[in-house]
């Protein structure tokens, strides 16, 4: 369960920095725009992956959703 959540963890980092990445391209303004589309592919490609990975670990048990307690 711990590797789980340190695999989650460093996934939504990497979604961070590709995020990061294509702010610094779009800010550059060196007209690269390819740089730009590449980070924001890798960020998609990263949020889906981590959609299907959250997905297969609660079909497996790993995590169970739970509401607030009130």
């Amino acid at each position: 369960m711990e590797l789980f959540k340190i695999l989650v963890v460093c996934v939504l980092v990497g979604i961070v920095a590709s995020l990061g990445s294509a702010l610094f391209h779009l800010a550059s303004g060196k007209g690269d725009s390819r740089k730009m589309v590449r980070a924001l592919t890798v960020r998609v490609g990263l949020s889906v992956a981590l959609f299907v990975l959250l997905m297969g670990a609660w079909a497996m048990g790993l995590v169970s959703p739970h509401g607030v307690q009130p």
